[in-house]
């Protein structure tokens, strides 16, 4: 099945674009750290300890700014210039993610966009392809399995 084009619309991207960074970034760090260390290599990261990191979703207006530190990501604000923008649309921003795309195509293609120091980026793209997603088994979220799951652990002791 071929995902078709999306984009979200121009003027969602403008009021996205008129909200603080910091909520989406302090929530995107928070995902990252539960990652950390279970699907997202530590010793990857070490040559982007202290490094601002910069994501901006393009066609949604959004940017989320963060740090790399030995033992978690934290959210920063806007401000200074960072060390790595990487800039694409949401749905390559998910394409990376489930591995439809390689970030090599989109780096090629100009759909993803790698600003500032390019060893950085180099690091971001090899800890992106060291990634091992754990398998999505959408059988799991059937309401039969959702209803046995919750009432395993509500008559578990």
């Amino acid at each position: 099945m071929e995902l078709r084009s999306f984009t979200f619309p121009k003027p969602i991207g403008k009021l996205v674009s008129l909200l603080p960074s910091f909520p989406p970034s302090f929530a995107f760090a928070k995902v990252l750290n539960l990652a950390l260390g279970r699907i997202i290599p530590k010793e990857h990261l070490e040559p982007l300890h202290g490094k601002q990191i910069a994501i901006h979703v393009k066609d949604l207006g959004l940017s989320l700014y963060f740090t790399v530190g030995a033992d978690k990501f934290t959210p920063t604000r806007s401000g200074k210039a960072p060390d790595l923008a990487i800039s694409a649309t949401a749905q390559d921003f998910f394409l990376l993610a489930t591995r439809k795309e390689d970030p090599d195509t989109l780096f090629f293609s100009r759909r993803l966009i790698v600003e500032g120091n390019t060893e950085l980026g180099l690091v971001a793209k090899n800890t992106l392809d060291a990634i091992e997603l754990p398998e999505f088994k959408s059988a799991l979220f059937s309401p039969s399995n959702v209803m046995a799951h919750m009432k395993s652990r509500l008559f578990q002791g």
